[in-house]
């Protein structure tokens, strides 16, 4: 299913960029669409029963799409999910257009945990050394958790950087444990 949901998530990107569509409005609406879908547990069952014509899901996505002002690609992108019974998929989708439009933009979505709220200047210093290690534009989004006593933590995908101070007291630990 995963594989499924990357195949939509590229050729919806690739329409994006070949039609020079705003990529961030596209995403966005499908998030919505999305949590919309993760909110109403009759939605989700309309647009995933097979017993259903095609005509009233695509009939129920259209007044849907009027009433939120979503765009003509969004409808259109999502009429293609339901007509290949994958709208249950859609949350999967949305991620992985997500990590797609981001990897072609050449950004780097981090996730910055720093012991105290960071000034600007700090958030801008930080940013640009972790875009000289990703050697991709970073979109930070920070939290302060003073447990680490000092420092910042990034999380860049699946990969971390742990430079605060109860990373760097439990690496001590672990090597006078291992000794």
């Amino acid at each position: 299913m995963a594989s499924a949901s990357i195949r939509y998530a590229q050729a919806f990107a690739d329409v994006v960029f070949a039609k020079g569509w705003d990529a961030g409005k596209a995403l966005g609406e499908l998030q919505a669409l999305a949590g919309l879908m993760a909110e109403n547990e009759e939605l989700r069952r309309v647009w995933e029963n097979p017993a259903l014509p095609l005509e009233q899901k695509r009939g129920l996505l259209d007044s849907i799409v009027a009433r939120a002002g979503l765009s003509r690609p969004v409808r259109n992108f999502a009429a293609i999910l339901i007509d290949h019974a994958r709208m249950g998929m859609l949350p999967q989708v949305v991620r992985q257009l997500e990590s797609e439009l981001l990897r072609r933009m050449n950004l780097a979505e981090a996730e910055i945990t720093s012991a105290r709220e960071l000034s600007p200047d700090e958030k801008r210093r930080l940013e640009s050394q972790v875009q000289r290690l990703t050697g991709k534009q970073v979109r930070a989004r920070y939290r302060s958790n003073p447990s680490l006593l000092g420092g910042a933590v990034v999380r860049i995908g699946s990969t971390v950087y742990d430079g605060s101070v109860l990373g760097q007291l439990n690496k001590i630990r672990e090597r006078l444990a291992g000794a």
